[in-house]
């Protein structure tokens, strides 16, 4: 499922920037300084980043002033630091009121109760939508009186175009809800608004395995092999290019998984067709795709919820799906083509015009490992936009260190608890096999905001997140005169285990 067209790359920003040798210098001869530079290389020195590479720059978010620098100019991976860019730059785009369409129209006469002709259901990309929103305009179809279609369903999602995986997406991701196929027309199973996706629960009942499916459909295939046990050692996986998902293993209690659907679009249709039948609404023909015409007429319409509400499930919890429907959303306004191409130039401009020098992105949600971005870079671009209009309701959307509240504390709600960061540090965090980041704001002990870029890369060990949290923590202690605050960050070891993926991509959360 590889795609490597060079058309989309949004293209590398190339600055000569002046790479801070290692270990870092203090930039201000201040003690509170000199003693920041210190503890913060201290930090930096832990063995496991030894054969890795690491990259740190703190500003003043006050006046940009740079209070640290490690090796910020070098191009890192980011993973979902990425998600700062993209939802930015729609924020700046499509605006905080902006909201996607879904609908059902008519392409033909209504004599009656019957529609001669087709039934449309188009998309512009929400990634809201559940079982029960097409219910709701299944509904609306019948309350027009209709009960009969004569000619097909047809799914319309041409809002985008049609390449539903993202530039060097590993293949074998596939079947996994974070890595879902992006589409304008799209179904979520929950109120994490997991597009793409559905949830397939298995529990024993009786001497067999018992399956279920959120929201209900047909459209996925069940191949159920599982059998009852002592223990629960299932996988559930959505076989390659096909709707058939395999169960196999063994089920002592109930356990869910998320997996993803083959065409979005047509799993909505399912869904839309199955809702229509229960409101008593008959479509003759059959599924198929295609865009509305001109000339169709709305019958019925529903809106998501506005961005400034998306931003929250979005950012909290890491939602690639929500970061690539965005992308495409901004190249569909911009220039009329709902691309990754479109909308990634879309971002990258946007990062220029605010002064990022150094950028290379491959996609809106940092599942590519292509990605390219300095400390440096984040750090600038967390500065530029406190002066935006909309910065405050996004500011809000970053997760904040400590707070046990999933859509609050996000994906850093088990973290820096009990800490000078714990309720200080609103940040987006960011993980993959060998990578880690942290970036995002921290109010100092003299309360001066300070912005702060943390990325790791090519490590061999277990997570170094508690490496990012030492250097937090010691933001959120820092005073421009105070003496040394730092020795309660020496001698001790975090003991919290950090999954190698993003942990808001593992069901049930385990952050």
């Amino acid at each position: 499922m590889r795609r490597t067209s060079a058309s989309l790359i949004a293209g590398a920003l190339v600055a000569t920037l002046a790479w801070s040798s290692s270990p870092a210098t203090a930039v201000d001869p201040s003690p509170g300084i000199t003693d920041l530079t210190t503890d913060i290389n201290q930090i930096l020195a832990d063995n496991r980043l030894t054969i890795a590479r690491s990259a740190v720059t703190v500003r003043s978010a006050v006046n940009g002033e740079e209070l640290y620098a490690h090796d910020q100019g070098k191009l890192m991976t980011p993973a979902s630091n990425t998600k700062l860019f993209t939802s930015a730059a729609a924020a700046e785009t499509l605006g905080l009121d902006h909201r996607f369409e879904t609908s059902a129209l008519r392409a033909g006469r209504q004599v009656g109760s019957s529609i001669i002709g087709d039934l449309v259901l188009r998309g512009t990309g929400d990634p809201t939508m559940l079982g029960e929103d097409y219910a709701s305009l299944a509904a609306a179809v019948a309350a027009k009186g209709v009960k009969l279609v004569t000619g097909r369903l047809i799914t319309d999602d041409t809002w985008f175009d049609a390449v539903r995986l993202g530039n060097d997406w590993a293949w074998d991701d596939e079947p996994y809800y974070y890595a879902a196929q992006i589409s304008a027309l799209t179904a979520s199973p929950d109120r994490d608004y997991d597009a793409g996706t559905a949830i397939v629960s298995v529990a024993p009942s009786g001497d067999s395995v018992k399956v279920s499916v959120t929201p209900p459909n047909d459209y996925l295939k069940i191949d159920n092999r599982a059998v009852v046990g002592t223990t629960t050692d299932v996988v559930i996986e959505r076989q390659h290019s096909t709707n058939t998902v395999l169960i196999t293993g063994t089920v002592s209690e109930e356990y869910s998984e998320w997996v993803t659907v083959e065409n979005p679009a047509l799993y909505a249709a399912a869904l839309f067709r199955d809702a229509l039948a229960k409101h008593g609404v008959r479509v003759i023909g059959r599924t198929t795709a295609g865009a509305a015409p001109a000339s169709a007429v709305s019958l019925a319409t529903h809106q998501s919820m506005p961005l400034s509400e998306l931003l929250v499930p979005f950012m909290k919890l890491s939602n690639n799906m929500h970061a690539e429907i965005l992308t495409k959303a901004m190249g569909r306004k911009v220039s009329g083509q709902g691309s990754w191409t479109a909308g990634l130039k879309v971002v990258s401009d946007f990062a220029k015009a605010n002064g990022v020098q150094v950028l290379n992105l491959r996609d809106g949600s940092g599942l590519s490992r292509r990605d390219g971005i300095t400390t440096s870079s984040i750090a600038q671009l967390l500065y530029s936009v406190r002066s935006k209009p909309w910065y405050p309701v996004w500011y809000a959307s970053l997760p904040i260190a400590g707070d046990p509240d999933r859509l609050v504390g996000g994906t850093l709600r088990s973290r820096m608890r009990g800490t000078a960061a714990a309720g200080n540090v609103h940040a987006k965090t960011g993980s993959l096999t060998g990578v880690t980041s942290l970036s995002g704001y921290v109010t100092s002990a003299d309360g001066e905001p300070l912005v702060f870029s943390i990325m790791l890369n090519q490590y061999l060990s277990s997570s170094p997140k508690d490496i990012e949290d030492k250097i937090a923590v010691r933001l959120a202690t820092f005073s421009r005169n105070a003496a040394n605050v730092s020795a309660q960050l020496r001698g001790g070891e975090s003991t919290q285990e950090f999954p190698d993926l993003e942990c808001s991509w593992l069901k049930p959360l385990p952050c």
